[in-house]
């Protein structure tokens, strides 16, 4: 019987979270992982649980999961290593000293106010409470007593529970209900939930991948921007004349960036039980270079932005007119590689950004019926495959419950339509090979390097900040170099210095570096950054240049001013 599908949209949910972890005490400088773990990760499994009936890809980036490991072994050996956590699970036997009582008010007002503190009576009138007495002068603070923290802490945590995880926990229930005054048994137990919802965070993801509902993919391990590592120039094909770092380019990329790869396939595969068919690239960043170096290690699918695809047709001559034409299909760059898909930047951005300010009904209809559109404009004999693919994470903090309604209508919708499949990418790679391929096999002539965030690489090189930071980089690789030729490391020393440069290759450092992203940001990921350097010069055993004492730059900007997905801090 013929498939009556006239569109497949695959959905993919891309799960990222930067190195948190200080590299000598282990110690987790921001609690997003487990924060994420219990709001997001939590309620994406529990919505595809829901309904069987829809396939989607969700991307783990393996630093994500190596910090989710971590807390399971806090968890499980009652070793916190995230100051935030402990607090949650403090015994109040001695009084909070006042790192403690810092520690809280600096974290647990660090939330959507109008989604996740205004809805809760007691939540809110902590924050008026403190601000008042704040307005008073530091001295008034002095009258907060210890059930204040203790009370602000466990709150933020309450408000960071998913919608699914407060429905299916009476403990939940009844501490919100409660509102103030909890005691050392409440958080003892809230703390055992926090547990054990991100102890199966992993687990439940492997098992609907096994029961074929969900198709995992991997990117590079520590999320660097691998075309960058490759060739700084890359940057000028859809920017030139953009000024580039005062390095000639980063030393001995083509060897990391086969690091970070190679790192990734096999720790996903020891994770999850099966190697990956794809990779979605940091940020979405690709370059012929880093085709070909997928390519190497049989990566069969990437990813990047519909920017990058409409460069690169116009770089061919290929006229990109008619987007609904070049956009929904996959394609090759010349006769080897991985096949590339390319984002629906409309419809993965409504997502992303609007349709939190809709009701969820309308616009889980509205989202559906753009699909209806596209396929109706589609030529009989090629029926479109639509990618939609974004940080699967923080917007749902914009949304009214965490988008519980807005998911459940979407994938309710999507299940019973009679003519729209979700899919995954391999599926539609296994269909292609065996003869039963919906949409046409584009091919470019050539791909234009950039990303998903303007189709160029300008979030993370080009402004003097950002270039001040990747020549710090190149000088502290040069090092590395420079020692690891000299022999002067032994086995344990010179894995653990290359550890420490995989996290200073992330690209969360350069992202936020621009005084266009907010301020309280850029100064935590630039110290983290200069921290991370610095600790890697430490492993070499040598002195850690004065530059890294320094800010690299100020921040001021409007919080989602940085590029296409929401970030958490």
């Amino acid at each position: 019987m013929p498939d009556p599908a006239r569109l497949s949209v695959v959905l993919l949910w891309h799960m990222h979270q930067p190195e948190y972890r200080d590299g000598a005490s282990g110690e987790f400088a921001q609690p997003w992982v487990y924060l994420h773990a219990l709001k997001d990760y939590a309620d994406m499994a529990a919505h595809l649980e829901r309904h069987p009936e829809v396939r989607a890809a969700v991307n783990f980036v393996p630093v994500l999961a190596d910090q989710l490991e971590d807390y399971c072994d806090q968890f499980a050996t009652g070793r916190i290593r995230d100051p935030l956590l402990a607090l949650l699970a403090r015994d109040p036997a001695a009084p909070l000293a006042a790192a403690e009582r810092a520690l809280a008010i600096e974290r647990c007002f660090h939330a959507n106010h109008e989604k996740m503190v205004q809805p809760y009576p007691a939540y809110r009138a902590l924050h008026e409470l403190y601000g008042g007495l704040e307005r008073q002068g530091r001295a008034a603070l002095a009258y907060l007593s210890d059930q204040f923290y203790y009370d602000l802490v466990t709150w933020y945590h309450l408000a960071w529970t998913g919608e699914t995880v407060r429905r299916g926990s009476e403990l939940v229930a009844r501490l919100m209900a409660a509102g103030t005054g909890f005691t050392f048994a409440d958080r003892q137990a809230l703390f055992a939930l926090v547990g054990a919802v991100v102890r199966d965070i992993l687990p439940r993801y492997a098992r609907l991948a096994a029961g074929g509902r969900v198709e995992l993919s991997t990117s590079p391990h520590h999320h660097p921007i691998a075309p960058l590592l490759l060739d700084f120039a890359a940057a000028r094909e859809a920017k030139p004349g953009l000024p580039l770092p005062e390095a000639a380019g980063y030393p001995g990329g083509a060897a990391r960036v086969d690091a970070h790869v190679r790192s990734a396939l096999e720790s996903h595969a020891r994770r999850f039980g099966l190697r990956p068919d794809g990779v979605w690239p940091a940020e979405g960043a690709l370059s012929e270079r880093f085709l070909a170096a997928l390519g190497a290690h049989g990566v069969r699918w990437t990813a990047s932005g519909e920017g990058v695809l409409a460069q690169s047709l116009r770089a061919a001559d290929q006229p990109a007119a008619d987007r609904a034409r070049f956009l929904y299909r996959p394609y090759r760059v010349g006769a080897a590689g991985p096949t590339c898909f390319f984002r629906d930047d409309r419809l993965s951005d409504l997502i992303g950004f609007e349709y939190a300010k809709w009701h969820s009904r309308d616009a889980a209809a509205h989202f559906v019926g753009e699909l209806e559109a596209i396929a109706a404009g589609a030529p009989p004999d090629d029926p479109p495959l639509v990618s939609v693919i974004l940080d699967g994470e923080n917007c749902w903090e914009y949304y009214p419950y965490n988008g519980y309604f807005f998911l459940d209508e979407l994938y309710a919708r999507l299940a019973r339509h009679p003519s729209i499949r979700t899919a995954t990418f391999a599926e539609c790679l296994r269909d292609e090979e065996a003869g039963r391929a919906r949409a046409q096999t584009g091919a470019l002539a050539r791909l234009v390097a950039g990303s998903w965030v303007y189709g160029d690489f300008t979030t993370w090189i080009g402004a003097p900040e950002k270039n001040r930071a990747w020549d710090l980089l190149c000088a502290a690789k040069a090092s590395l170099d420079r020692v690891l030729d000299g022999g002067q490391l032994d086995g344990p020393a010179r894995a653990a210095a290359l550890r420490q440069l995989a996290v200073c290759e992330g690209s969360d450092w350069f992202w936020w570096l621009g005084d266009y992203n907010p301020a309280h940001a850029v100064a935590s990921f630039d110290a983290l950054f200069r921290a991370n350097l610095r600790r890697l010069y430490a492993l070499l055993g040598l002195p850690a240049p004065a530059a890294l004492d320094e800010p690299l730059g100020r921040g001021g900007g409007h919080p989602e001013a940085g590029g296409a997905m929401r970030r958490a801090s």
